[in-house]
C-alpha cells in the first residue's frame, strides 16, 4: 500500500475504523478515511510534524469519528455532530483513552461543521475541519494526491448519502437541526426542493 494512504495501526485505531465500517454507509465510511488523509496532507504542507505539532492518532480518531453520528447506533436527541462527539467520546473513554485527549477529540467532532470557529482552534480541530473540506473540494493537495486517495477509498456518491443521512434525522426530529446549523441548512434545501441532496453551502 503507498505511503500515502497508509493509516494508524494503533489498536484504539483499528477499532474506531472497524466500527466505523461495520455502521456507517460505505460512503461516509470511505469519506471519513479520505478526511484523515486530506487532513494529514493539510498538515505536511504547512511543514507540520506528526508526533510534534499534531499527535496523528488522535487526528486519526477524530476523522474516522467525524461522521458516526449519522448512524443509528449514535443517532440521539442532538444535532448529529454533538451526537457523534458524545459516541466517540463514550467509545474512547471505554479504550481507556485520558479525558484531556478525548476532548480534543469530542471538541473536533463538534465542530466540524462549524466554519471559522474550527479553524481557530487547536491543530486537532483545524486539521480535521480542513481535511474534511479538501475531500469535498478545497485545493489543499495535488491533483495526483487526490486520485490516489480516491482510488484507495472511492467516493460512492458521498455528497448525497451523508447529505441524506444528515436529513433523515432532522426531518424525524426537528431538534436535530437547531436554527443556522448545517442539519438546518439541509432541511431548508429540502422544503425549498425536496429533489435537492448533498452537501449545502452553509458547510
Amino acid at each position: 500500500m503507498s505511503e500515502l494512504v497508509m493509516l494508524p495501526t494503533g489498536e484504539t485505531a483499528r477499532r474506531a475504523l472497524d466500527w466505523v465500517e461495520r455502521t456507517e454507509e460505505r460512503s461516509i465510511a470511505n469519506h471519513s478515511v479520505r478526511t484523515f488523509l486530506h487532513g494529514r496532507g493539510v498538515a505536511a504542507s504547512e511543514g507540520l510534524v506528526a508526533g510534534q505539532d499534531y499527535d496523528a492518532e488522535l487526528l486519526f480518531l477524530a476523522c474516522v469519528l467525524h461522521d458516526i453520528g449519522t448512524t443509528d447506533q449514535a443517532d440521539g436527541e442532538v444535532r448529529f455532530e454533538v451526537d457523534g462527539a458524545d459516541a466517540a467520546a463514550r467509545f474512547l473513554t471505554a479504550e481507556g483513552i485520558p479525558a484531556a485527549r478525548t476532548d480534543l477529540v469530542w471538541e473536533a467532532i463538534a465542530l466540524h461543521t462549524s466554519p471559522q470557529i474550527a479553524e481557530r482552534r487547536g491543530p486537532i480541530t483545524r486539521l480535521t475541519r480542513l481535511g474534511v473540506l479538501g475531500d469535498f473540494g478545497l485545493d489543499t493537495i495535488g491533483a495526483a494526491e487526490r486520485q490516489a486517495i480516491e482510488d484507495a477509498y472511492p467516493r460512492l456518491d458521498v455528497e448525497k448519502h451523508l447529505g441524506d443521512a444528515v436529513l433523515e434525522q432532522a426531518l424525524r426530529s426537528p431538534a436535530k437541526a437547531p436554527r443556522n446549523s448545517w442539519p438546518a441548512s439541509l432541511v431548508r434545501a429540502h422544503l425549498d426542493d425536496p429533489h435537492n441532496s448533498g452537501v449545502s453551502e452553509a458547510f
